[in-house]
Parts: structure tokens; sequence; C-alpha cells
């Protein structure tokens, strides 16, 4: 965890529970279709419905995922896991009570490891268990009624628990990040916040530091990072200002709302003996052999920070560059592609970082929706290496790409009149013809001063219409200054 950062005096605590729905195509315990979008109440099955007779199954493909996250975090996957009993009463849960897991779950322990800026941070967990979904409860369209729609009842579940480590929703956020980009690379979850398919719950305390743990409250279902930051945030601010007013903090469940930016209450919170959990006499013990886990590893993908080291030992980038390219699984298949196809990994990860990602944060698209191909890129950077255009004239050959141009790079290259020049006694006249227009650059230059180089070097790009090679056009001008 972090050093604390005292609010107003006080320490943040903060766990978080996510809910990673499974990249299943059925349910966890029937063959109901998992698709999202669905008209209600279309995808829920007999079992879904929890109708007289039926009996859950468990689904083989739900278990994998659950244990190729235990690997991915350093967990101990537990050869054997018992489903239970989680009853409570919502009209949207057709059983009166949720499968999920107690006290065996299927994952216990590991780890999630980060950055926040520059510095590595690291958050424990206590568990990842499987479960099913709810249904949900519709409030729009219904003249005051609500609605229930059961598609998602049923719908496979990996609820990952952290321990209390985090001390600020800057690290709260950093970690959610750094999950959701795990579990999408991992393929164990789409990572669809919009729809649902990855959500927050976060339990948030406040105390004086060494003081015992506050009282926590847990606020629900936060499907952005943005809602995540903001709820936490308010909610510290709520107790602070209870706390100094003397007033006591009550156990909480508690929703967001961001149009007004605050978290309010919705029910006292439920300790885990509420729930009367027991074990579902209608699914026996779960048992992983050995030999199912490590089939389950031998079809793993390498993991980011494998990957990470992988880049920096190999293709050397720094740290913080191996971090970026690895953010997520189709960044780093961008980058290895593009770096394959110009040969240059530190110029393949400088174009990522800094003009593509430009041009993806400015449109918000994701890597994988960007419009240039990483062979086309590619093609345009091994001209960058061969001096062939210079880095401003392959931004526009990029712009011209980006907007659709059916050109390579070297025909557009060759239409916008970018080629660099590559006649050195052209070059060699514009340089005698800079050096005698400027006498004062080149007195300010012998004397010191390092500007006065580079405003005769951008003289000679201005003659030169941009088309001369900056490094060329500097050591000549070198050369013939002394």
């Amino acid at each position: 965890m972090n050093a604390p950062q005292l609010i107003r005096g006080f320490e943040v605590v903060i766990g978080i529970e996510t809910h990673a729905q499974l990249s299943t195509a059925s349910k966890i315990f029937s063959g109901a279709s998992t698709a999202f979008g669905a008209a209600p109440n279309t995808q829920a099955s007999a079992i879904d419905l929890a109708l007289p007779g039926t009996l859950p199954v468990l689904n083989r493909g739900a278990v994998e995922r659950a244990i190729r996250f235990g690997l991915a975090v350093g967990a101990r996957v537990a050869p054997l896991s018992i489903f239970a009993r989680k009853n409570y009463f919502y009209p949207d849960l057709p059983k009166g009570y949720q499968i999920s897991q107690y006290e065996l779950p299927v994952v216990q322990g590991g780890q999630v490891e980060f950055r926040i800026g520059d510095a590595p941070a690291r958050v424990r967990l206590t568990r990842a268990h499987l479960e099913e979904d709810a249904g949900k409860s519709l409030h729009e369209d219904y003249a005051g009624a609500t609605g229930i729609d059961l598609n998602r009842a049923g719908t496979p579940l990996l609820e990952i628990v952290t321990e209390p480590d985090m001390r600020s929703s800057a690290e709260a956020v950093a970690y959610a990040r750094a999950l959701h980009a795990l579990v999408v690379w991992l393929g164990v979850c789409d990572g669809n916040m919009q729809e649902g398919s990855f959500r927050c719950d976060a339990n948030v305390s406040v105390r004086r530091p060494g003081a015992a743990l506050g009282t926590r409250r847990e606020i629900k279902n936060l499907n952005s990072f943005r809602f995540l930051q903001q709820a936490i945030d308010f909610e510290v601010q709520w107790q602070i200002d209870r706390i100094e007013d003397g007033l006591p903090i009550e156990q909480a469940t508690v929703l967001f709302d961001p149009a007004t930016g605050e978290t309010r209450a919705m029910r006292s919170k439920e300790d885990a003996h509420d729930y009367r959990y027991f074990p579902d006499p209608d699914l026996p013990p779960l048992v992983i052999e050995p030999a199912w886990i490590e089939r389950v590893r031998a079809a793993m993908p390498e993991l980011p920070a494998a990957m990470a080291e992988r880049l920096q030992r190999d293709d050397g980038l720094a740290p913080a560059d191996a971090a970026l390219m690895t953010q997520s699984l189709a960044f780093a298949r961008y980058y290895e592609a593009l770096r394959d196809a110009c040969g240059q990994p530190k110029l393949a990860a400088n174009w990522l970082m800094g003009e593509v990602s430009r041009r993806l944060n400015a449109e918000g698209r994701e890597i994988g929706a960007a419009p240039v191909a990483a062979a086309a890129l590619g093609a345009l950077l091994r001209r960058v290496a061969d001096g062939t255009v210079s880095n401003h004239g392959a931004r526009q050959v990029l712009d011209a790409l980006w907007d659709g141009a059916a050109e390579g790079a070297d025909a557009l290259i060759e239409r916008l009149g970018l080629k660099q020049m590559s006649d050195a006694g052209a070059l060699e006249a514009i340089v005698d013809a800079v050096i005698a227009a400027q006498p004062k650059s080149v007195q300010e230059y012998r004397a010191g001063k390092d500007k006065a180089f580079n405003a005769l070097v951008g003289q000679v790009m201005k003659a030169s219409q941009g088309k001369a090679n900056p490094a060329q056009a500097g050591e000549l001008l070198r050369r013939k200054l002394g």
C-alpha cells in the first residue's frame, strides 16, 4: 500500500469488491445465453427462474476463467471449494437466494501490482469467488411501477475482494484500472463498464492515524473510474464532517448519484450472518485437480508484467515506457506489430506514446479502433529511420493516413513533397547562404550561445522548405562554423 495521505488529519481506508462478468457464452448454472441487449426476459431459462424441479449444473468455462485469474495474481487455487446459498429477498432475485461461495472460495489470496505515476504499488487480494448475478429492476417507462428483467439472472460473476489496503481515491482508481486491464488481458471478462460487465463496490472509512479501523460504508455499483473517484472523495469528506460534528458513522450501503456528485444511504449494511449462508444442497463441492490447473496455465497468455520485463530486456525500453506498451493486450499487440514492421523498438514506442496516443485521446478511441494499421504506420517509420522524411513531414503523412488516404507512406511522401533533401551539394549551398545572411547568429554561436545555433538550423530548415535533414544540416553547420 502507499504511504497514508492525511485529509484534514484523517487517514482514509479503502477496500474494493469488484464484480467481473465472466466471458462465457452461457450462464453459470444453465445453458441460457449471456448476450447483452436482448428483449427483457427472453434469456431466462427455467433454472434461472427457479422453477420447481430444476437443478443447477456448473459451467466449466466459468471455473477455468476463475483458475486463470487466480494464477495471474499469484493466488492459491483451492483444490476444493463450496457453493453456498446467500439468502436475501429482492424482487429481481427469483430464487430468494443467490448461489455464491462463502467459507471456501475458489481463489484465495493473491495481489495486484500496478503503478501510480512512476511509483510501484500493490494491493492484496482476500479472495475471488464464483457466483451468479441477480436480475435487474427497471424503473423507467413503467408509469410509476417497476419492471423486472431476469435476463441477467444467473450470469457468471467472479467477485474479487481486496484487503483494506488503499489510502486514497487515486490509489483506488489506479488499482481498479489495473484490475480491469488484467481481466481483459486474460480474456476472462470483456470489461465493458457501460454494460455492467465490470463494476466496483468501494468500502470506505476514515480514522485518526494509528487508531482502529473506522466504521465503513459501502458504495455500490460504480461503473466508471471517474464515478469511483468522485464517490470516494465525497464519502470521505462526508464522514469527516460527521465525525468532526460529533455524530456517529453508521454502517450502511450507499449509492452514488452522478448528477449531484453525492452519496446517499440505501439501507443499513448487512453482515455475513444476516445472509444465513449454508452449503447449497443441489451442488457438490467443486474439485479442481492439479492437472486441470496446469492445462489452464499452459494456455494462458504472457502476463503484462512479464511482457514489460521482456520489452525492457529485449527492446531496450525504459520501465515506464514498457508499462505503457503493456497497458492493454490490444496496445501491446499493436506495439509489437509496429516494432516488427519498422524494426525500431524505441521509435515505435515513442510514436505510440506521442502522435498515436494524442490522436486516440482527442477522438476518444481505443487502440483497437485506430484507423491506421500497424503495418502502414511501420512503413512510415521506416522512412523516418532512414532519413527519407523528417518527423515534421511524417506527422503530415500520418494525418493523411489517419483521415483515410488510400496511398501508402511512400506515395504520400512523394505526393505531398515531403521527401528530405538527399543532394549534399544543394544542402551545402543553403547552409552557406544562411551563414552569410545571419552574421549576428554566427557571432553569438561562436561566443558560446547554443540558442544561436538552433536559430541557424531553423533558418536552414526554412530555406529548404522543411526538406533538409535536421541532423545533416546541424552537422554541416558545425563543421563550417568550426
